[in-house]
């Protein structure tokens, strides 16, 4: 969805914040970006898992945060024809799993928020089985001030706090860093020489 890129605000917070949850070995997708062995060559710090264990959603519920993170953070086709990957191929998923999991506070709120979604997703018995046009229309509606319904305020508060472990688990690996051209990510085997030739003192700059 447009305009549900990071702040510089909201990035800084989310690189402090994922550093934690990269302690846990038993993400099968989500790597942080600068957890050790991924920095250079990116490969994950984390055994090779054939699938991941859920920590607190059920099968139905963790469905359907795939769901909305990929129609958040979408895998996009680029200017030269490559296709730059999405929330579903960073494993954002997975992180928002375990960080539910691991904050007690923020359990009540996301049980609560999916079960609304599922309710407000009528005739169909839950959100995950909506048409792609009818699961993106409803989104809309929670996530822009010029399409809300009073009614539907629940649903905002649970857009905005999805939305935000959404940008926090997608920018903090390395297929979301690179999305933005981080400059942290570029390394050098040897240091940049100066290029101000012919001044050595750096005179007058």
């Amino acid at each position: 969805m447009a305009g549900q890129g990071p702040s510089r605000r909201e990035l800084l917070e989310a690189l402090g914040l994922a550093s934690a949850a990269s302690l846990f070995a038993g993400f099968c997708r989500w790597n942080y970006a600068f957890g050790e062995g991924s920095a250079q060559h990116g490969h994950s710090q984390h055994p090779v898992r054939l699938a991941y264990r859920l920590q607190f959603f059920s099968t139905d519920q963790y469905r359907t945060v795939e769901v909305l993170a990929e129609l958040i953070l979408p895998a996009a086709h680029s200017s030269a024809h490559t296709v730059q990957p999405g929330a579903k191929e960073a494993g954002v998923a997975e992180f928002i799993d375990f960080m539910v999991f691991s904050d007690p506070a923020l359990q009540g709120p996301f049980r609560d928020g999916l079960r609304w979604l599922d309710q407000a997703s009528a005739p169909a018995n839950a959100f995950r089985n909506l048409p792609p046009a009818v699961q993106t229309a409803i989104l809309e509606r929670l996530a822009y001030k010029a399409n809300y319904r009073e009614e539907e305020k629940p649903g905002q508060e649970f857009f905005r706090l999805i939305r935000k472990y959404t940008v926090t688990g997608f920018y903090t690996t390395r297929i979301g860093l690179e999305s933005l051209d981080y400059p942290g990510l570029t390394f050098y085997g040897t240091s940049p020489g100066c290029t101000h030739d012919g001044n050595p003192e750096h005179l007058g700059l």
